[in-house]
């Protein structure tokens, strides 16, 4: 298990910066395999395809892939909020809005870890927290619009996001309150293989009808999250948020939903007014609050 620092080492802000660079750009590449990708089928085929990869990565390196028996309970439980709670309100959420709204909707996830560390793991609500609350609540208002038309146009779409939010940032706290004697990359294997099966469960039933051969783009959306989404950023996220504690761990939120906003502007046409850009500022003001020393 990777000790626990005040600051990241520079593997850490290594890490960082790829992954805040290969999930921003995801959230538009979400958007167009979904165009023609069933959501159900599309995470389940990455986390079972991920999972499997990065146990044979470990295995491959020499790492333990087995795990003791008193210690699936809590890998099911990370699974359960890190892939699960996490990957399938937030697939619902890309369908429903624009990806750029989506991507700065779900990482409000450090303003919710902010407050389930302090019930969790004993860490003190200051006013900086609070004051970081008041301000990602208004990035959210100012995204929907500001008004009751603005959220009635998808409000189910932002409702998953916040969602998906949640369960993620309760994921982070409890892989800090819960410690599993695994290495990160066979921790990360697991946690992905067993979100992915009742994923896929619950997918053949419901989406087998509309599975089709996708053309290229979403077919290379697909492997890109296999490979790079699913496989190198969740162990990159894993091997951070144990490095770290909660709050500088969310530090790689920082720069990713600017980078979906950015992406789903660039490739996919998605607007880029006033509104997107006051409710990123207000966000990333909130997550700095929270995150961010002096």
């Amino acid at each position: 298990m990777p000790g626990t620092h005040d600051r990241l080492p520079r593997q850490g802000l290594l890490l960082l910066v790829a992954l805040s660079l290969f999930w921003g750009i995801n959230w538009p590449i979400i958007k167009v395999v979904l165009s023609e990708v069933p959501p159900l089928y599309f995470r389940a085929f990455c986390l079972l395809l991920g999972g499997i990869g990065i146990l044979a990565i470990a295995r491959a390196s020499g790492s333990v892939i087995t795990v003791a028996r008193n210690q699936w309970k809590r890998i099911a439980l990370f699974s359960l909020c890190n892939i699960i709670g996490w990957n399938v309100p937030a697939i619902y959420g890309v369908l429903l809005l624009p990806s750029g709204r989506a991507a700065l909707l779900g990482y409000t996830m450090p303003l919710w870890s902010s407050l389930l560390s302090a019930w969790l793991l004993g860490e003190r609500i200051t006013p900086r927290r609070f004051v970081a609350l008041l301000l990602g609540l208004s990035g959210i208002v100012a995204l929907m619009g500001g008004s009751l038309e603005g959220m009635l146009q998808a409000p189910v779409g932002v409702a998953c996001m916040i969602c998906a939010a949640w369960f993620w940032a309760l994921g982070v706290v409890l892989l800090k309150r819960l410690p599993v004697s695994l290495p990160t990359t066979t921790l990360t294997g697991w946690m992905m293989i067993l979100g992915g099966i009742p994923l896929l469960a619950v997918a053949i039933p419901l989406e087998t009808a509309q599975l089709t051969l996708p053309s290229f783009w979403p077919a290379f959306g697909v492997i890109y999250n296999v490979l790079i989404a699913f496989m190198f950023c969740y162990w990159a996220w894993n091997r951070i948020v144990l490095m770290v504690p909660v709050a500088v761990s969310s530090l790689s939120s920082l720069v990713t939903p600017l980078i979906g906003v950015a992406g789903g502007a660039l490739f996919l046409g998605e607007s880029l007014g006033w509104q997107e850009i006051l409710a990123a500022l207000l966000i990333l003001a909130a997550v700095g609050t929270v995150s961010l020393k002096r």
